[in-house]
């Protein structure tokens, strides 16, 4: 089998002794070049294949390595159909996800200095500059820099390449705006490295610039002197040009673990991974939602071969990370809006808004521009389009849905200044063993905790959402939850993820309020539970444990069923 794709972005490497499963995107190299535009922008949430494509870009454009293309090249589409501008330019390329900042700004600003630096003298040494190199330690800022490098390589065919050109920024806003808006206002030293960039685009010393990222945040806020680059972010010729579509999927898994494991329901297999990792839709008309390719990949490689079972983890502690990092922009703006927002997509699974095409951080900070900004960042995508303009959005899948709960619960302690995380796995863990007592008094001592102001407009739904939040911690069930609003199906069913886990469970929740009777609400509870039971997918479910949970300000009731 060959090697998976995973953690690995360098488009030379993959190639050039064919031992990686490849996917096949250098067709979008024509497309582009089919625009007639020299400078574009493209993002993408974390993780989706951006850079190892910057990287073939890279060597598909890199004079260097037209002796080699062939060979890199081999097999792909771009070699069979190659574009006139193939191997014509000298590639400057700037990484910027590497800069560490957690520092403070004196070490974020010297961690872009030494970057845009490195980047610069890879240049010089890779081109034949090399006696221009040692005057590069004595420029101390990037705009510097950057026109030191103009002046010197002033005659060459330049290709700019830019990766996670928003990565650091986006840290320092979900830190601070007052220090975001610094570096990106006039006179800071990220503003004014750009500034330097649309000078060369204007003096045609700078012929092509393609720039990664994951918000228009910067980039917006730079719009004034850095208005110069096309987004094709949104185009509906560039959806699948990062992420994989179904077809690719099928591919990839046909080639490693339908090859090995023979035996596997390759239809169930397809569709539990639909469910974790599918979802993207970047343009209402497009054919086909797309997977988060690095999480498809690391689902392959987490796979276990030797008894055809499904990983233990579906998400990457290390991506689970990087979008927690990215959760911290959550609070931009009215952060109680913002929270509201987010509850209302955990139990509805659906808000309505616009995608805004510019921001204004001197102003505020909108409903709508937080919409796109967790559109942009893949925590909710594009369910259908109203009408033009305004979007029904969605979680995409399973993965980010239990993003959501994790980062709800994590909301909730630090609002009612209580902790119950750092307990909760163990709590569900003898939850899966079939006891229930340490999960309903967890449950209790959540709902006990809570602020007046949070009871003051408590209900059921909220109920539910707290549950939710809980019972995402534990990563032997898969929760299937329907939303309040449909009671066709219980509110919340956990199902072990493999035939192994010894308890699954159904929850009806119910809330008590002042003037309710408990006697008609527990009645009623019950007859539902009932009727859910006697349906064909809930009778389907193994190993079931039903239970009505009625809950009010003193705490919850579990009634077994």
């Amino acid at each position: 089998m060959q090697k998976i794709i995973y953690g690995e972005s360098n488009f030379r490497k993959i190639k050039i002794n064919n031992d990686y499963l490849y996917i096949d995107k250098t067709k979008f190299i024509e497309t582009l070049e089919g625009l007639n535009e020299s400078y574009v922008i493209f993002l993408r949430p974390r993780r989706f294949g951006k850079s190892l494509f910057l990287s073939t870009l890279q060597y598909y454009y890199d004079e260097n390595s037209k002796d080699e293309f062939e060979v890199i090249f081999n097999d792909t589409y771009i070699a069979k159909n190659p574009t006139v501008l193939k191997s014509s330019y000298r590639i400057l390329f700037f990484e910027f996800s590497g800069i560490n900042t957690d520092m403070g700004m004196d070490a974020i600003y010297e961690g872009f200095r030494d970057n845009v630096n490195s980047a610069i003298y890879r240049y010089f040494m890779n081109y034949g500059y090399e006696g221009y190199t040692t005057k590069l330690q004595n420029i101390k800022t990037p705009s510097g820099l950057i026109k030191y490098f103009f002046d010197v390589a002033k005659d060459d065919q330049i290709y700019l390449l830019i990766d996670e050109y928003d990565h650091f920024a986006n840290a320092i806003l979900a830190h601070s705006m007052e220090e975001f808006l610094a570096i990106v206002s006039k006179g800071g030293f990220v503003r004014s490295f750009y500034e330097v960039l649309k000078g060369a685009t204007q003096s045609g010393t700078l012929h092509k610039m393609f720039i990664t990222g994951v918000t228009p945040i910067t980039l917006d806020s730079l719009s004034s002197g850095f208005n110069i680059v096309k987004h094709i972010t949104y185009k509906q010729e560039f959806n699948a040009m990062a992420g994989f579509t179904q077809e690719e999927v099928e591919c990839s898994l046909q080639a490693s673990i339908f090859t090995r494991c023979t035996e596997v329901d390759k239809q169930m297999l397809l569709d539990k991974v639909r469910i974790w990792y599918n979802g993207y839709l970047f343009n209402s008309d497009a054919k086909s939602r797309v997977y988060n390719a690095t999480l498809l990949n690391y689902f392959i490689t987490e796979y276990h071969f030797d008894t055809c079972r499904m990983p233990t983890k579906m998400l990457d502690v290390n991506v689970a990370s990087d979008y927690k990092a990215i959760m911290k922009l959550f609070n931009i703006g009215d952060g109680e809006r913002n929270y509201k927002i987010l509850e209302a997509l955990i139990e509805t699974n659906s808000i309505t808004g616009t995608i805004k095409e510019r921001y204004d951080l001197n102003r505020d900070f909108g409903e709508d521009d937080f919409i796109t900004l967790i559109y942009s960042m893949g925590f909710i995508t594009i369910k259908n389009e109203i009408v033009a303009g305004l979007y029904e959005f969605e979680i995409p899948n399973y993965v980010i849905k239990m993003l959501y709960f994790n980062y709800f619960a994590i909301e909730l302690e630090r609002r009612n200044q209580f902790k119950m995380t750092h307990s909760i796995a163990k709590v569900l863990t003898q939850l899966l063993l079939g006891d229930i007592a340490p999960f309903q008094n967890q449950l209790n001592e959540v709902i006990q905790s809570l602020s007046n102001r949070d009871h003051q407009g408590f209900d059921e739904k909220y109920f539910h959402v707290i549950a939710l939040a809980l019972l995402s911690f534990g990563e032997f069930y898969f929760i299937d939850s329907q939303p309040e609003r449909n009671r066709k199906y219980p509110d919340i069913v956990l199902i072990g993820r493999d035939e192994r886990v010894p308890n699954n469970y159904l929850f009806e929740l119910k809330w008590l309020k002042g003037k309710d009777s408990y006697e008609s609400i527990k009645r009623d509870g019950l007859k539902q539970v009932e009727e859910y039971l006697s349906l064909d997918k809930i009778q389907s479910i193994p190993k079931l444990r039903a239970y009505l949970l009625i809950g009010s300000k003193d705490g919850v009731e579990f009634v077994r069923v």
